[in-house]
């Protein structure tokens, strides 16, 4: 049985199976993707973003390393097609609400080119000045596959689209912030239980296996980013995670754990000292408590992103000097895959002109870090109301340690 003839027997035998949200709440996304197409005057869309596939289209399965694409026309109602290598018809053909599923030689990859702008001859797409939009900063757009296009289709335009699916997908439906709710309760579940064993002569390796363990047996599917845990100089180190290595007496142990309910992801960063907290460390937790309350108090709806990182730099302007800082605030979550949660919608950085929308919903990775001593990071993951930022986690941004000072 080859995998078209796989792709056929599961659909008769399987079908479509339930997803986390109603036909509604994928029709009325796909709905808001054809008006912006329409703002923007394109006749397509390629879509080559795994979440981006699953946001508009229910699409879920654990392998996003290959080429996968989804074409969206004009019109309404338009064509929603999706072109998936041949190991992924299962899931496309099982998940998918989309009008077909064509599969491509895994092992061939060049062919999705033929393939796919046979497609677009095929639904009358070719004639001059067609439009063709994607997203060329997407890291899931293989040049070859572009340029391969491009070639084929000399007459057809295609064009940089840019953020068009990300400006949809950055305001959260009420069902979606729902599934962030319960990432948020497993996500605490994960950090309560390696934060219970943290003491001098555990390993990382220890607490990173207890958190995991807990999201999991908590509901967690496969996670867009596994659980970060860092200790001592260690944690100053930016983006390390654990590795073999034994927490010392005084070191503050890093914990970021995101689990994932239906795609969905909440972190939240925790840190505790394994024995007493030094005056020094009660400096920077008190620091980052300023900064994420004043993020809180500027996240409501028409208020620049813009001005609340400028609210935050000033709150941490006593530690500016001394410790290192990203310089991003807050970054979107939502459905994501990996290699991480990061959705890449919004960012809360200076220069960030937009404007706060209600339901909006950003992890605030406030971690504050002295090169070669040590780190502390304590965040949320926070909505947008009309009333300020909303936690979705439950963070009490306190720093303690095993002997509870």
């Amino acid at each position: 049985m080859d995998f078209n003839a796989y792709r056929d027997k599961l659909a008769q035998t399987v079908g479509r199976q339930p997803l986390a949200f109603d036909e509604a709440e994928y029709t009325r996304r796909r709905h808001e993707v054809a008006d912006a197409m329409g703002g923007d005057a394109l006749d397509a869309l390629l879509v080559t973003d795994p979440a981006d596939i699953g946001y508009l289209t229910g699409y879920n399965t654990f392998e996003v390393s290959v080429h996968t694409a989804l074409l969206l026309t004009a019109g309404d109602p338009g064509s929603a097609i999706l072109q998936v290598p041949s190991i992924e018809t299962g899931p496309a053909v099982t998940t998918a609400r989309v009008d077909a599923v064509f599969g491509y030689r895994w092992e061939g990859a060049a062919g999705a080119v033929d393939q796919m702008a046979a497609i677009i001859r095929d639904l009358g797409l070719t004639p001059t000045g067609t439009r063709i939009g994607m997203d060329r900063w997407s890291a899931s757009l293989r040049s070859g596959f572009r340029d391969g296009l491009a070639a084929a289709l000399p007459e057809a335009d295609l064009t940089d689209a840019s953020g068009l699916v990300d400006a949809i997908r950055i305001v959260k439906s009420d069902a979606e912030i729902a599934l962030l709710r319960e990432s948020a309760r497993i996500t605490e579940t994960g950090i309560a239980a390696a934060e219970q064993l943290i003491a001098p002569g555990v390993t990382d390796q220890q607490l990173a296996a207890a958190g995991s363990a807990a999201m999991i047996n908590a509901g967690s599917e496969f996670m867009s980013l596994q659980p970060i845990v860092t200790a001592g100089w260690r944690s100053s180190v930016i983006h390390c995670n654990h590795q073999r290595h034994t927490v010392a007496a005084g070191d503050p142990v890093f914990l970021e754990f995101g689990s994932a309910w239906h795609r969905y992801t909440a972190p939240m960063m925790r840190t505790r000292v394994a024995g007493s907290v030094t005056d020094d460390m009660r400096r920077v937790a008190d620091g980052i408590r300023d900064i994420h309350t004043s993020l809180i108090e500027q996240m409501r709806p028409g208020v620049s992103i813009d001005t609340a990182a400028a609210a935050a730099e000033a709150a941490l302007a006593p530690l500016a000097d001394r410790v290192f800082f990203s310089g991003v605030f807050g970054y979107t979550v939502g459905l994501q895959f990996p290699p991480s949660w990061v959705e890449g919608s919004g960012f809360i950085a200076r220069g960030v002109e937009r404007e706060f929308q209600a339901n909006m919903v950003f992890h605030l990775p406030l971690m504050l870090r002295i090169p070669g001593q040590w780190g502390i990071g304590m965040s949320n993951t926070v909505r947008v109301t009309e009333a300020g930022g909303e936690p979705l986690t439950h963070n009490d941004l306190r720093l303690t340690g095993t002997d509870h000072a």
